[in-house]
């Protein structure tokens, strides 16, 4: 058993002579051009693209939004010395919101429930006129990302403000915030899952899409911590302070929401299966049917059940390779149930691939993250005066 002292002994800066945000911006600047001159020759593959991208690097906002928040919550040691991470995910999404925009632009080649043609006569659709009609879609678009971003910023800069003045009281005004802002974020959550994806398809509905959009998000997103992780600790970033026994907490995190996200997308398809009602028994008619349907098992497998096999075993949430391979495996998963989730609107009989599917993931991609490495490098990369850290430091020791 080591006997060290739980003391950071890792630089808390970000190496300078890592400049990953530059290369990243200009991979994001050349993918958005690219996919830019795609709206000239398909706006509609366009703005189906570039929505499916936009919820892809979206959710990871959100979902480390929510970890924060919990983390505050809970007063929980474990993830303190990571928790830089999601901060500087989150603390972005008030920048994030205004490339929301050209979906905003498109809101009507992607909604039809913005064609007066499509509504009038339809007893359906003229019942959700108070909540489907382009002013108010607007109107809570600001809201959400209002604020979320608010939220993001305000957590990100109290926690970096005690960095410098070591004021644990400023923990007690984080939980404070934490605690109304998590309700108010469940709730925008979920409305922004209808307006985004739900609506997309505007005769269906399912009760519980939002907390199937959240255990999308919220199983993703760990994951994607275990894949930053091991980039930092290959270029020698935090080797000493974000420990193994950090890494197995975020895997064995990312089982038990393996588990609660088959366990909510499951519980919408039979209560949806067995209600048989007509307006919402086609949504997943029509995904089950051409190629569709090859999507529609693959992430039986490639999002559950292989996950669930490969993290069950205490070891393999120890081994790096299967914790990388299970993580990447599960992040294109993501992106591709996103991408059955909408794309069957665009293309009725069949999976249609468009270059513009890659550009716009670059594009936003390297946006997204150069944002998130930018804030990053802009402040130290661990809390070094949470009052919670020596107790995550120490964890490594106790195991």
């Amino acid at each position: 058993m080591a006997t060290s002292s739980s003391k950071i002994t890792d630089s808390v800066e970000f190496p300078s002579g890592i400049d990953t945000s530059k290369t990243l911006f200009g991979v994001g600047i050349v993918g958005l051009i690219a996919s830019f001159v795609g709206y000239f020759l398909n706006h509609e593959q366009f703005f189906f693209s570039y929505l499916t991208s936009y919820t892809f690097f979206t959710s990871f906002a959100l979902a480390a939004l929510f970890l924060v928040m919990i983390h505050h919550i809970t007063r929980s040691s474990w993830g303190t010395v990571l928790r830089r991470i999601p901060e500087a995910f989150s603390s972005n999404i008030w920048i994030w919101a205004i490339f929301f925009i050209p979906v905003l632009i498109g809101m009507g080649t992607l909604y039809s429930w913005t064609n007066p043609d499509y509504v009038t006569g339809d007893p359906i659709m003229e019942g959700k006129i108070p909540y489907l009609n382009e002013p108010f879609f607007i109107i809570r678009q600001f809201i959400y990302f209002g604020i979320w971003g608010w939220l993001g910023y305000k957590l990100h800069k109290i926690s970096v403000d005690m960095d410098r003045t070591n004021d644990w009281g400023m923990t007690t005004l984080l939980r404070k915030i934490s605690a109304p802002g998590i309700l108010i974020f469940s709730f925008t959550l979920a409305f922004a899952s209808f307006d985004w994806l739900m609506s997309l398809d505007a005769h269906w509905f399912s009760t519980i899409f939002g907390v199937y959009f959240f255990a999308m998000s919220f199983q993703a997103f760990f994951p994607m911590m275990i894949l930053l992780i091991y980039w930092m600790h290959k270029r020698g970033i935090l080797e000493n302070t974000i420990r193994k026994v950090h890494i197995y907490d975020l895997g064995a995190w990312f089982f038990a929401f393996t588990v609660f996200y088959a366990y909510i997308a499951f519980s919408q398809f039979i209560l949806i299966y067995y209600a048989n009602i007509p307006e919402a028994t086609l949504w997943y008619y029509h995904r089950l049917e051409g190629s569709w349907a090859i999507i529609s098992y693959s992430l039986i497998f490639g999002r559950f059940a292989i996950p669930f096999i490969l993290l069950l075993n205490r070891d393999t949430k120890h081994n790096p390779r299967i914790l990388i391979g299970t993580s990447i495996l599960v992040l294109v998963m993501h992106f591709i149930e996103l991408y059955w989730i909408a794309m069957p609107i665009l293309d009725h009989h069949g999976m249609s691939i468009s270059w513009m599917d890659v550009t716009t993931i670059f594009g936003l991609g390297g946006i997204f993250f150069g944002l998130f490495f930018k804030k990053l490098k802009k402040h130290k990369i661990v809390p070094v005066n949470d009052p919670k850290l020596a107790d995550s430091l120490a964890k490594h020791y106790h195991q």
